[in-house]
């Protein structure tokens, strides 16, 4: 099963570039795993919300493939507790998913086709984060699944 991580904006700052970096390389001891930045859409200062997130929505449904399934992080998503979400992961890999790609949407959100093309809504927390900042809370949780379902040290119960 490959992992694809999906954030639309622009690169990563220092500051949370070194902590993806770490996370992504520990993730990949367990699965393929990539990072796709997908810009925001050109001239969007001159563009209001809902047409940033429609133009957002094309460029991301034009990425998915048929088979992805699609983890859309949303504040308004379920979420999990550490070991809940190693279960999740668990059971897609129990399920032959291809590939999961989670997608961080933009400043706006995302479109409506989006939201219902997701195969599932996960919330991080009820609180809003930095898009960037939630990348490396992402691929920190990602890790920290993977080091529960091999019973590794990283998580403590």
């Amino acid at each position: 099963m490959k992992l694809k991580l999906w954030s639309v904006g622009k690169g990563n700052e220092p500051y949370v570039k070194e902590g993806v970096d770490i996370f992504t390389k520990r993730i990949s001891n367990y699965f393929p795993v990539e990072w796709t930045i997908i810009p925001t859409p050109k001239h969007s200062a001159t563009l209001n919300d809902i047409d940033i997130k429609n133009r957002e929505g094309e460029v991301i449904l034009n990425l998915l493939k048929k088979d992805d399934f699609l983890i859309l992080l949303d504040e308004r998503g379920n979420q999990f507790s550490s070991d809940g979400f190693a279960s999740f992961l668990q059971q897609r890999a129990n399920e032959s998913e291809k590939s999961l790609v989670f997608l961080i949407g933009g400043a706006f959100g995302v479109s409506k086709e989006i939201f219902h093309r997701a195969n599932h809504i996960w919330s991080l927390s009820q609180l809003v984060f930095p898009h960037q900042l939630v990348r490396c809370l992402l691929a920190e949780q990602i890790y920290r699944a993977c080091s529960i379902l091999k019973n590794e040290k990283y998580h403590h119960s």
